[in-house]
């Protein structure tokens, strides 16, 4: 079959140790740390053979995410910018929706608690918990300890064929009614971001009561996702700010109230003015550049009315950032970090979400071949005028 893999050379920075959970020349947990070089390269690869409780699925649809981009992306000095948990070599593609081909006997369908038969369509979590340490057993599977993640450290979506376990499917059959043939899944491969969006603004964030405000910074996918679910939320402005005119537009589309150009308007006087001087109850760091934003959403609780404001920050980075924390402690206020998106009935609930009515397959801006992937993750890295890049791997 055919697939898009990455490579890159094991290279440690200086001074970089290998962490409990690393494995030397194959897996680290800081990746921007130690892989240099990246190559990615359509290859031709085995159909996976499955275990007794896993299931071999035929991709129908696999977006991009922005963590695919930084895995191919490097600094200066060659090494991805992706700073996470990461093993090469390594299909990429984790958002990912497709049909069963084959099923083991012990592969169960949560839909219907029996084992899965060919031609179900189903979407899958990404991370890989193992379901008996600490944090899994706590409830928080998305902080396992043993965590693996598809398209980072377990061959991905972006290939004919992937094999999933069964714990970690979720049936698409619920949207087959509102969402007929192929837009089936493309809606099912935008529900790994969208539970990553509903885990930052709904299980971290702790959500909102309607009526409050909520702002969110970057109009990617997870950010645009942010926008929707806050809209059903009950918020009465839902704020995204974001330089891009398309993703401006498209937010609106999708639940956003007010949009903000933070390179042509004060960010922090428009949040105000939008607001009536309140401020907002949630707001969610979605651009990846937190020393620039986060001080601007201080700048907001710190001068606006509303007290126990939360800041959520989902966005991957490693760049220190700085926190003053008279802001938190005068003002009631909390940051907390958003990882991810297993547990708390998240898929289930993003499924529900979609079936009644909340369709954000518009943010798709393009389908693409499987070869065209390399060329794709090179032009994201500066075209922002792209929202959401979909693989049709079987197309």
């Amino acid at each position: 079959m055919r697939a898009v893999e990455l490579s890159a050379d094991w290279a440690p920075r200086k001074g970089f140790k290998l962490g409990p959970k690393d494995i030397e020349g194959k897996l680290s947990w800081l990746g921007s740390q130690v892989w240099r070089n990246p190559t990615v390269r359509v290859v031709e690869k085995p159909v996976p053979t499955i275990e007794p409780t896993q299931v071999l699925l035929k991709v129908m649809a696999c977006g991009i995410c922005g963590s695919d981009v930084h895995m191919a992306q490097t600094d200066q000095e060659g090494y991805i910018l992706y700073p996470g948990l990461t093993a090469f070599p390594c299909v990429l593609g984790h958002e990912i929706s497709g049909v069963v081909e084959k099923a083991g006997p012990h592969a169960i369908n949560r839909r219907t608690n029996r084992p899965f038969e060919p031609g179900e369509p189903v979407t899958t979590e990404e991370m890989l918990w193992c379901g008996t340490c600490k944090p899994c057993a706590d409830g928080f599977p998305n902080h396992c300890e043993r965590l693996e993640e598809l398209g980072f450290t377990v061959d991905g979506g972006y290939a004919e064929y992937v094999k999933v376990d069964a714990k970690y499917l979720w049936s698409l059959k619920p949207l087959e009614e509102n969402y007929p043939g192929d837009k089936l899944f493309l809606a099912g491969s935008l529900v790994e971001p969208t539970s990553v969006a509903y885990t930052a603004v709904i299980v971290r964030g702790g959500g909102i009561r309607p009526g409050e405000s909520a702002v969110i910074v970057g109009g990617g996918p997870i950010g645009l996702a942010a926008c929707a679910i806050m809209r059903r939320a009950g918020a009465e402005n839902v704020i995204l700010s974001e330089p891009e005119a398309g993703r401006r537009e498209m937010a609106k589309r999708l639940g956003a109230t007010h949009t903000i150009d933070p390179l042509r308007e004060d960010f922090v006087e428009r949040v105000l003015d939008i607001t009536g001087g309140m401020g907002a109850k949630l707001y969610l760091e979605a651009s990846g550049i937190p020393d620039k934003v986060v001080p601007q959403i201080e700048k907001c609780i710190w001068l606006g009315r509303q007290v126990n404001s939360t800041l959520v920050v989902v966005a991957r980075s490693p760049v220190p950032t700085p926190i003053t924390c008279e802001v938190y402690q005068v003002r009631r206020a909390q940051i907390v970090g958003s990882q991810g998106h297993s547990g708390h009935g998240t898929f289930w609930n993003v499924i529900s979400l979609m079936k009644s009515g909340m369709d954000l397959t518009p943010m798709i801006s393009v389908q693409i071949k499987l070869e065209e992937v390399p060329q794709y993750l090179k032009r994201l890295q500066t075209d922002k005028s792209l929202c959401k890049v979909t693989v049709r791997p079987n197309l």
